[in-house]
């Protein structure tokens, strides 16, 4: 258990290092010629000023910035936050079709216009919090046809859950992947955690019936289908049937979820719901830890059909364990889950942070050398899991 000096000095650590991501892409991200925010920035912090610019990345700039605004309600935080909204609303919404862009060119031309539901979730996300710093009105409608587009398009009537991906103008697409290393299937534990992240969110400031509804059913789908009844590590991909089609382990995912299930239930606000994804939270977080190393990093993934642990340290698996273990203790008051994510905490400050050129690099390759090929910004490389982290843990560490 930590004394309050204890907890007063680790909160600082988290308060200094927020500060010091939002200065980062408030002094190199910002595009003052074709407006928004850069597509990438480099590791020595150098702009790719003709890179593309994803609504992944735009949505959680909007997110980081509205949610810094509403913790110390600094104008600088607004006004960025007002800077991603105005650029995702002129050019990453599609006019025509509804929904967003996947990705529009440096110019803010639309780049790839695929309807990936993770980007409507990620959009969602980030104007709901926009609204709640802000209080627009316009924000909240955006999201709320975002959520009507999401609803009407993706859900599937018949066998419950979100599909993945469609056309610009919402027909059958066959690529439906995130990325290259995904698998090209028509359900993801991935997308289906962010739209739950997304719609709990837009339920704080919209608390329409039926979007709860939909939100206690995502909670449900987890639970029968999406975390393995034995091992308690979530299924990642599956077909339109709910069948597994894969038997690898994301850790990062695994306790990020185990955090982001409880917060669903307590926006809900229903206490056998509440109690029963408390105790499967630390089901979950207990099942995370076996990716932990013993200098308190955590692993990325596992494929046990051929026994290879990918044991990269990425930036964004050690935010969430630190918030998620944390999580952990406060539902158990159990002291092992407080040392990891002290222990987590500890590794990312030493190794993960850039404290010579700022933010934080994508991640330690087993050996301890920092991860080539990966700027400080990008596609995926966003300001939301390590602020986030920060905010969780400076507003948790206050109870």
């Amino acid at each position: 258990m930590m004394n309050q000096t204890e907890r007063s000095t680790l909160q600082t650590t988290f308060k200094v290092e927020l500060e010091n991501i939002l200065n980062y892409w408030q002094t190199y991200t910002v595009d003052n010629i074709n407006g928004g925010f850069y597509g990438e920035v480099t590791n020595d912090n150098e702009p790719v000023a003709d890179a593309v610019k994803g609504s992944v990345l735009n949505a959680r700039i909007l997110w980081t910035f509205s949610a810094a605004y509403l913790l110390d309600e600094k104008p600088a935080h607004l006004n960025n936050a007002q800077r991603a909204f105005e650029y995702i609303k002129a050019y990453f919404i599609d006019k025509e079709w509804g929904g967003v862009y996947w990705s529009v060119d440096a110019k803010g031309q639309p780049a790839d216009t695929k309807k990936q539901i993770y980007a409507l979730a990620f959009a969602i996300y980030g104007l709901s919090e926009y609204h709640r710093a802000s209080r627009s009105e316009e924000a909240l409608q955006i999201a709320k046809s975002l959520y009507q587009n999401i609803e009407d398009f993706s859900f599937d009537k018949n066998k419950g859950g979100y599909l993945e991906a469609f056309t610009c103008d919402w027909q059958v697409i066959d690529d439906l992947r995130l990325s290259d290393k995904d698998a090209n299937e028509k359900k993801t534990m991935n997308t289906h955690l962010h739209i739950l992240e997304a719609y709990t969110n837009l339920y704080r400031v919209w608390p329409d019936e039926q979007l709860g509804w939909q939100i206690r059913s995502l909670i449900g789908y987890f639970g029968r289908y999406m975390i393995d009844a034995e091992t308690y590590h979530l299924v990642l991909f599956l077909d339109e049937n709910w069948r597994a089609k894969s038997d690898a382990v994301s850790y990062g995912h695994d306790i990020e979820a185990s955090w982001l299930l409880l917060e669903a239930a307590e926006v809900l606000g229903d206490h056998q719901l509440i109690d029963h994804i408390k105790k499967l939270a630390l089901k979950i977080a207990n099942a995370s830890a076996e990716g932990l190393n013993a200098d308190g990093s955590m692993n990325y993934e596992y494929e046990p059909s051929h026994h290879k642990l990918i044991a990269e340290r990425h930036w964004w698996v050690q935010a969430e364990a630190v918030v998620g273990f944390y999580n952990a203790y406060q539902i158990s008051g159990e002291q092992q889950f407080l040392d990891k994510a002290i222990g987590v905490w500890d590794y990312t400050r030493k190794y993960i942070i850039d404290t010579k050129k700022g933010e934080w690099f994508w991640g330690l390759n087993s050996d301890g050398s920092i991860m080539q090929g990966y700027g400080k910004a990008g596609f995926w490389k966003c300001p939301y899991h390590n602020s986030r982290a920060c905010i969780e843990m400076i507003n948790r560490l206050n109870k």
